[in-house]
C-alpha cells in the first residue's frame, strides 16, 4: 500500500469526531468532508465501476463527478465531497454497480 497523496497544512488546531472506515477506527477533523477524511485516512479507491470494476477515487471535490460515491450509515450512492463528517460515521466503499432504489408509491 502507498502512503496517501492527500497533504494537509497543519496550522492550528482543529476538533476531531471518530469515524470507521471500512470497519476500521479512525479520526478526522470536525470541519473535513467524508471525501477528505478518506482521502487523508489512505489510498484506497471510494468504490469501484460496474463492469469493469475499474477504482475510483474523490475527483473534483465539488459534487459534479460522482466518481466518490460511498455507503454511510448504511444508506448507498452518497456523494462524499458534499457531507461533512460526524461523530460515530460509518463509512463503506462501494462495489460494482450501485443499488436502484425501489419505487415509492405515493
Amino acid at each position: 500500500m502507498t502512503d496517501s497523496r492527500f497533504f494537509r497544512r497543519e496550522n492550528g488546531t482543529y476538533d476531531t469526531v471518530c469515524l470507521q472506515i471500512d470497519g476500521v477506527q479512525t479520526h478526522a477533523r470536525a470541519t473535513d468532508t467524508v471525501a477528505a477524511a478518506l482521502l487523508a485516512f489512505g489510498p484506497a479507491p471510494t468504490r469501484t465501476t460496474g463492469i469493469s470494476q475499474s477504482p475510483r477515487t474523490p475527483f473534483c471535490m465539488m459534487g459534479a463527478c460522482f466518481d466518490c460515491l460511498v455507503t454511510i450509515d448504511g444508506r448507498p450512492n452518497q456523494q462524499a465531497c458534499m457531507i461533512t463528517v460526524q461523530d460515530g460515521m460509518c463509512i463503506t466503499h462501494q462495489a460494482g454497480f450501485r443499488p436502484l432504489e425501489e419505487p415509492h408509491d405515493g
